[in-house]
């Protein structure tokens, strides 16, 4: 018998788009979470709307490693077309369930791993009459079989089914039907448990399961945004459904029932940017998600909003490209873009979330420095953050937080001074006073894209305008005060070698590092959250001889941006790189140090 291996696992389904997989996934996934055992889902699905292969993975990890394996301890085909990649996939020592109503043997033969066939479709066909529910149970009683086989507690699956199907009690006996067919199926012809398998660990009472898209959305909501202006475009359109979900919860007066927010899908991403400019110039605070091609769009606005001086919050669920690339896969390949999306002399700050905690968090930091900067501010997430299932921390929340609205003069403010001028920096922080829109007519300017001085007036003067752009370049060192500082993790002992990453990067940097000092390797680790860098970045890689950036993209867009925005010595930094558009894996952080170091014995 193998040796026993606890809670320490992937998990993965092949099925077909489209087949109602999804909720019986995320039962497996709620089930384990539940038992107080460490867990993520990560699911790759085609562009299409249904009939293509899609597969969804649960990594469950007592050590709390909540990034992509490579390794496929337990595989659940249900998709013929993909039985023979599915059969590669998994690890040697590992199973594999199919549905043997139709045997397969000789097909499906590996030495070194264990083939278990459970005749689903035979088992739903007896036992349930209508075509589509068929189909539906058959994915239920996998569940059931995986019950069986992993030592999950049945109990709790009782309880997600009666939680989900509290309004349609025929759907509850119906499930419970299904599990239960997969369960005595697999208890009655195989050894239950498997030699992998889960034990309870508590019961995860201070965590949630959330994706990042929702996080985010809960966010804005927070803040106090009101309006979202978005053209729908993957993987970000998720974020404004959640929005639009929250806001019916949270943003219609009781007494009156009338709306307090304003959602509109505009004609295209260009539209979009203008609507989320023109709310927040009157005092909304407004924001758009969207996704590469649709920055690429927004870009005209972005530069009008930079030189115009008007607070803009967008949030980036990056994709890979280029071009429309593959929608449905992750990347973080908008780097450089964002950083200086538009023409001219424009830069933009950026922020990093690594999680759907940060996202929450970075959504609502996102409003008040766009406003205490007057100027466009992304949130550069991706779509393994935004659309997969991760487990955070309770989202908490400060009840006396106040929106920061910056430098907004009100009526008597403004009846105060002999007269207003737009763009005049009084407090040499490269911000001047604005004013909202029918506050008080002494505030009111021409809001200019064109050429303008520091009175608002129209200006052709080439000193007038080196002076505002001067200007705004002050404020850019004022941002780098008030961004998010970055997240410093020392190694046990001195070391000349550092790491550099951010986003999604950073839980497979954080399991290769305890990975790597098992190998004799020690490495302090920097995790970038903003752009303006934090002097702190600068110290960073001037103490370390080597840095290795990871990143998950071709062309290592954070290295470029490191070399060109700081005095940083370009030869101290070595691209790790990770572009399949799959979510990075801690394997590919420990082969990129141990290849550039010449250590054996990678694996």
């Amino acid at each position: 018998m193998s040796e026993v291996r606890v809670n320490d696992f992937v998990l993965k389904i092949g099925t077909v788009n489209g087949t109602g997989s999804a909720s019986a996934n995320g039962m497996i996934l709620k089930a384990l979470f539940r038992m107080g055992i460490p867990v993520t889902g990560k699911n790759l699905f085609p562009s299409n709307i249904q009939g293509l292969p899609t597969w969804y993975g649960i990594r469950a990890n007592h050590a709390g490693y909540m990034s992509r394996s490579k390794q496929v301890d337990v595989m659940v085909a249900m998709n013929a077309q993909t039985y023979q990649k599915d059969l590669d996939n998994v690890t040697a020592g590992g199973f594999l369930i199919y549905d043997s109503t139709w045997p397969r043997e000789r097909q499906l033969n590996r030495d070194d791993i264990t083939v278990l066939g459970v005749p689903l479709a035979k088992l739903c066909n007896e036992n349930f009459s209508d075509a589509r529910v068929r189909i539906l149970m058959k994915n239920i009683a996998y569940v059931g079989v995986l019950a069986a086989l992993l030592n999950i507690e049945t109990a709790v699956l009782r309880s997600l089914i009666e939680e989900t199907f509290a309004s349609k009690p025929k759907l509850i006996e119906s499930n419970l039907k299904a599990i239960n067919l997969g369960f005595n199926y697999a208890m009655e012809n195989f050894t239950c448990p498997l030699p992998i398998r889960v034990e309870r660990m508590g019961d995860n009472s201070e965590h949630i399961m959330i994706d990042g898209n929702s996080a985010a959305a809960l966010g804005c909501i927070y803040a106090g945004a009101t309006v979202g202006a978005w053209y729908p475009i993957t993987p970000s359109t998720s974020m404004m459904d959640a929005f639009k979900a929250y806001c019916k919860q949270f943003r219609i007066d009781e007494e009156t029932g009338q709306k307090n927010y304003c959602i509109v899908q505009a004609e295209d991403e260009l539209a979009a940017a203008g609507m989320v400019i023109g709310a927040n110039w009157v005092g909304a605070r407004a924001f758009t998600p969207t996704s590469g091609p649709g920055i690429s769009l927004m870009s005209e606005f972005i530069g009008f909003a930079y030189y115009a001086e008007i607070p803009s919050v967008f949030f980036n669920v990056q994709r890979v490209g280029p071009s429309t690339g593959m929608p449905t896969r992750t990347q973080q390949c908008d780097i450089m873009m964002c950083a200086y999306a538009s023409h001219g002399d424009t830069r933009h700050p950026l922020l990093f979330p690594a999680n759907p905690y940060e996202c929450f968090e970075m959504a609502v930091s996102s409003f008040d420095l766009a406003e205490r900067l007057q100027t466009p501010v992304f949130v550069l997430s991706d779509l393994d953050i935004g659309m997969n299932d991760w487990m955070i921390p309770e989202l908490k929340w400060d009840d006396s937080y106040r929106p920061d609205r910056g430098k907004v003069l009100d009526a008597d403010e403004v009846d105060e001074l002999e007269k207003f001028y737009r763009y005049l920096d009084v407090d040499g922080d490269g911000i001047a006073a604005r004013t909202l829109p029918g506050e008080n007519a002494k505030g009111a300017y021409f809001v200019r894209g064109s050429g303008h001085n520091k009175h608002g007036m129209y200006t052709e003067s080439s000193a007038e305008y080196k002076d505002l752009v001067d200007r705004l370049l002050v404020k850019w060192n004022t941002a780098r005060t008030l961004l998010p500082k970055p997240v410093l993790k020392n190694a046990q002992k001195e070391t000349p070698i550092g790491i550099i990453a951010y986003g999604s990067s950073d839980g497979a940097v954080v399991e290769a590092l305890d990975t790597l000092r098992d190998k004799g390797i020690h490495a302090d680790y920097l995790r970038v959250r903003a752009f303006p860098f934090h002097g702190e970045v600068t110290s960073f890689v001037e103490n370390h001889e080597t840095v290795f950036v990871v990143e998950q993209n071709r062309d290592a867009q954070m290295r470029s941006l490191l070399t060109l925005e700081t005095d940083i010595d370009a030869r101290k930094l070595v691209p790790v790189l990770h572009y399949s558009g799959m979510p990075i894996p801690s394997e590919c952080v420990v082969e990129g140090l141990c290849e550039y170091l010449c250590v054996e014995d990678v694996a």
